[in-house]
């Protein structure tokens, strides 16, 4: 299994081979929107995992000493969003996704899901197709709670002083919620994306005293809004972080909405030091991961080019458009924490001294700049820049900006870095 973007990188390589010569009068394709040679579908497998670490099998069943067992989880389905950046001009909301489940004929469909039995879809996602021309960000699976086919309650046991004690947990602190799954966590099989919904169990119950719980008359553990309220709003605040998706939204049954992070799903991706979060920053991989945007009147292409022992991405500006952004070199998907320090490090030089603009900004959600803008001069020898910076909001899909328009000139860049140093 391979993870979506290495899929779509094999195809931008392929792209890319038509234009690694310096000579070649056809170098550098277009590498936004990047195109996939089949439809891509989409399959889901929903499972209960009792493991501590990542779980490497469908469903993990409870050990004979687990505490706590889940015996019947179900919840109802009713949506599947993909969210995309576009560099073309689109109809998609893109910060609200573009729903690709259920279908324009069948709008009302649902489906049951079973965590307890394991349930994998496929055939009712039969018409999904992700190739869309953008670039995957997030996929986005919605579900209601005690609506249709679905129910409202979580059923297992308890285990202590060698008994077992049923439980019911009732969910109705929600009304609906949506688990967002990172590009980084989606993976592709047989051109289908297949989409892994996991609800850990000691994510769930780990560090409760469940053994203080009070035991109803007739036999049965209740954690609702009337009984055992305390460790009710415990499981309440856990419930969705116990899925391994990256973010949730949900309505409450006050009807307000609410968002947040899975937070040791997000401490892997962000905490590492020294890490640089650009992928394939030393273009080792040649065009993979990387954005090439050409607007308003820019015209360039690109190659990747050995210098020594580097690879270097040339940009060659024919016309430079209206405004730096007229050419664009970019990459997205990068996770910031605000408050945290970064540095951005790059090496860039150009046939003709002037100006490039580097900049970091938040999503094409919303697109406003998040931790710098900086206007590089750019002479005729290479030379490393070095920006430090702290954003100002947490962005799991934070987008740098190579602004390399407004003028003719031939760009090089090698060695992109985006390191956390604290």
């Amino acid at each position: 299994m391979r993870s979506l973007c290495s899929i779509i990188g094999c195809v931008l390589v392929a792209l890319w081979a038509v234009g690694c010569s310096e000579s070649d009068s056809t170098a550098g394709i277009e590498i936004g929107n990047p195109e996939i040679a089949q439809n891509l579908g989409l399959t889901a497998e929903f499972s209960v995992d009792y493991s501590e670490a990542k779980p490497v099998a469908l469903v993990k069943a409870a050990a004979e000493d687990e505490k706590v067992v889940i015996d019947t989880f179900q919840l109802t389905l009713s949506e599947v969003r993909s969210y995309c950046s576009f560099y073309t001009g689109v109809s998609v909301d893109v910060k609200n996704g573009q729903q690709i489940w259920p279908y324009e004929d069948d709008p009302a469909a649902v489906l049951p899901i079973s965590f307890t039995d394991g349930a994998y879809v496929k055939e009712a996602f039969y018409n999904i197709n992700l190739k869309n021309g953008g670039f995957l960000k997030e996929i986005g699976v919605r579900f209601e709670v005690g609506k249709k086919e679905g129910v409202n309650s979580i059923y297992g046991r308890i285990r202590q002083n060698g008994k077992e004690i049923p439980f019911i947990y009732e969910m109705n602190n929600f009304q609906l919620f949506e688990l967002m799954y990172n590009h980084s966590q989606i993976g592709i099989q047989d051109s289908a994306v297949n989409l892994s919904v996991e609800f850990r169990v000691h994510r769930f119950v780990g560090g409760l005293d469940l053994s203080s719980a009070k035991v109803g008359d007739d036999g049965v553990i209740r954690f609702s809004k009337s009984e055992n309220v305390d460790l009710w709003k415990s499981l309440n605040e856990r419930f969705l972080p116990s899925f391994q998706c990256l973010r949730f939204k949900y309505t409450g049954a006050d009807g307000a909405e609410y968002d947040g992070f899975v937070d040791d799903i997000w401490e892997e991706i962000v905490e590492p030091l020294n890490k640089n979060f650009i992928s394939n920053g030393d273009f080792s991989d040649g065009g993979n991961e990387w954005i090439f945007h050409r607007q308003f009147n820019g015209v360039a292409d690109t190659s990747i080019v050995k210098e020594k022992n580097s690879n270097v991405m040339r940009v060659h500006v024919t016309r430079g458009g209206d405004f730096s952004y007229s050419v664009q070199l970019l990459h997205e998907n990068l996770p910031l924490v605000a408050g945290a320090t970064y540095k951005f490090i790059f090496t860039i030089w150009s046939d003709i001294e002037g100006e490039v603009t580097a900049r970091l900004a938040n999503s094409i959600y919303n697109n406003e700049t998040n931790g710098f803008q900086e206007h590089v001069k750019v002479s005729t020898s290479g030379k490393s820049f070095e920006i430090e910076f702290t954003p100002e909001k947490t962005d799991p899909n934070a987008r740098l900006d190579l602004n390399l328009g407004k003028a003719e000139r031939t760009i090089w860049i090698k060695d992109v870095q985006l390191i956390r140093i604290k």
